[in-house]
């Protein structure tokens, strides 16, 4: 059984002006879903739904089924675009999962001893909070693990320090660009400064 499922309806009404008054008339989101050997489909799903489905962070880098006018096709989200200030989803982008063919998706980013630099007076900063990987849609991670346990004040974390799981491929790296994930840096203000400035 799959948790995942997202219902939706072909949608024939397309352009800006049509994709405005789903969201305002009907509270629709609409979508594309494009991949595999099928055409790109423009669908519309409604924002409740999406909104329920991506309380659970796992969706962002889970196979979803979605169920378009009873036709059951599996996707991954490739891109939300959201609303700059309500921050709810605006429109969709979904990749047809092929079993057998790799699909890039974004996994969201689990950072775990992050207590052991803070011990040793450091501060740390997340550069970012999702990776783009490649993989086979088996081998589809839920997070990537980002260990701070030996993080030392003034390193940077990178890409290639990371563990890929098995069989999943970070997408920059293997464009030669080896990102920054985090860094632990030195407080900007000692602490007696700050007790100064409080009192």
């Amino acid at each position: 059984m799959n948790d995942f499922t997202l219902n939706a309806e072909v949608r024939s009404d397309l352009g800006k002006g049509a994709s405005r008054r789903l969201r305002r008339l009907a509270s629709l989101v609409p979508a594309v879903v494009y991949g595999g050997e099928k055409a790109p489909e423009s669908i519309s799903m409604l924002a409740k739904e999406v909104a329920k489905l991506l309380e659970n962070e796992a969706a962002y880098s889970h196979i979803i089924e979605l169920n378009v006018g009873g036709t059951k096709q599996n996707v991954v989200i490739k891109a939300l675009q959201r609303h700059p200030a309500k921050g709810h989803v605006m429109h969709a982008d979904f990749v047809r999962v092929v079993a057998g063919q790799k699909l890039t998706a974004i996994v969201p980013v689990h950072f775990i001893n992050e207590e052991a630099p803070t011990k040793k007076g450091g501060e740390i900063s997340h550069v970012t909070s999702e990776i783009e990987v490649s993989c086979l849609p088996k081998d589809l991670p839920e997070f990537i693990e980002v260990d701070l346990a030996n993080a030392e004040i003034g390193s940077i974390i990178h890409l290639s320090d990371l563990k890929a799981p098995k069989g999943v491929e970070f997408v920059a790296l293997a464009h030669g660009d080896d990102k920054a994930v985090a860094n632990v840096h030195a407080p900007r203000v000692a602490p007696e400064a700050a007790e100064g400035a409080a009192e």
